[in-house]
């Protein structure tokens, strides 16, 4: 008989991935011997070089711990502490950074925007700067709009989309933030190049994520407005975001994308992805809350079959009383997509058959 404990596959989040085996060994390689610090070591003078033949521009690249210190140091660089920040009302920024956008800007404040599919509709951009009281000192003054890539629901905004969002904050002077803590799996869904995702689209500033995709802490910022290099990278040291041991980092980012292999690891997630929201959405009393474009999946179900489901002690994540959210790794397999699939299906069906 045996006794041992079943393991359930863990969709609950792509943070609890292990790290790519590629990027353990780039740690380790660069683990021989002192190197130059905060930035003076060989692997990080080559992050510049690399990002810029990566995104076909002169680029400069911060690495930073978090996604969040990417997120709310970028916005910093853009918005003044009476600035106003466009994004959509589920942003990451806005739902789950406790603050961080409003503290690390001195108090710019986030105006949220509706849009289908949890992503901003760019008429409702424009039509909210149209109504904003430009020069009136008891309004915040617009500076950025940031959009999220993939979304916060996995939905993966288009090249027209971000260009025609771009060009209305353009219009405005306004500075185009990218929230692309799943870049990855965006750029994956579109099939187009990193370039043609961010700074031809008309993007400044990207919070390039790299460790819910295989990396083991290390995120990053690259800057395609030259203009606000030099402001961030002061913002970053009083933040604590300046690495001692830069190299360690750097390795990371390097071997992240280093023959392409942050695609296919989000290519691989992206697959898992699509098979597991196709087989859920098969099932009775099941619904997808959003198209799964990247690797996240989000369904409906009733709250006794979501009570049921927990019973059996699958990880995942709860939004509000009746959706529940499974994000794929790089690491999944079709074998846990359909194990998922089958503990869904028999949580909806115990709640048709009473």
């Amino acid at each position: 008989m045996n006794d041992t404990p079943r393991t359930l596959p863990n969709f609950r989040s792509d943070n609890v991935a292990p790290v790519a085996p590629e990027i353990l060994q780039a740690i380790t390689e660069v683990n021989r011997g002192p190197a130059a610090s905060y930035g003076d070591d060989d692997y990080s003078k080559l992050l510049n070089q690399r990002f810029s033949a990566l995104f076909e521009a002169e680029v400069t690249v911060f690495p930073v711990a978090t996604g969040t210190a990417a997120n709310a140091l970028s916005l910093a660089a853009c918005a003044r502490p009476y600035g106003a920040i466009y994004c959509h009302e589920e942003a990451h920024v806005h739902t789950a950074e406790g603050g961080a956008t409003e503290a690390f800007t001195g108090g710019a404040k986030l105006l949220t925007l509706p849009g289908p599919n949890f992503r901003i509709e760019p008429g409702l951009l424009r039509q909210a700067l149209a109504g904003t009281a430009w020069g009136v000192r008891n309004r915040s003054q617009p500076d950025a709009v940031s959009i999220t890539q993939a979304s916060e629901f996995g939905t993966v905004y288009s090249l027209a989309e971000i260009a025609e969002i771009s060009a209305i904050a353009r219009d405005k002077n306004l500075s185009v933030h990218m929230d692309g803590a799943r870049f990855a799996n965006g750029l994956a869904r579109l099939g187009c190049s990193p370039a043609e995702m961010t700074w031809r689209a008309g993007v400044d500033i990207l919070s390039f994520g790299a460790t819910k995709n295989g990396a083991m802490s290390s995120d990053a910022i690259v800057v395609f407005d030259r203009d606000l290099v030099e402001p961030l990278s002061y913002r970053l040291r009083r933040a604590g975001q300046t690495w001692s041991k830069m190299r360690y980092a750097s390795a990371q980012l390097l071997a992240y994308v280093e023959d392409g292999l942050y695609l296919r690891l989000a290519t691989k997630a992206n697959a898992v992805a699509t098979r597991l929201g196709a087989g859920l959405a098969a099932l009775p009393g099941v619904r997808l809350v959003a198209p799964v474009e990247a690797n996240l999946v989000f369904i409906n179900l009733p709250v006794s079959a979501i009570n049921r489901l927990a019973a059996t002690g699958l990880p995942f994540a709860r939004r509000g009383q009746d959706i529940v959210r499974f994000v794929t790794r790089f690491d999944s397999t079709e074998q846990e997509a359909d194990e998922v699939i089958a503990l869904v299906r028999d949580a909806a069906i115990d709640k048709v058959s009473r």
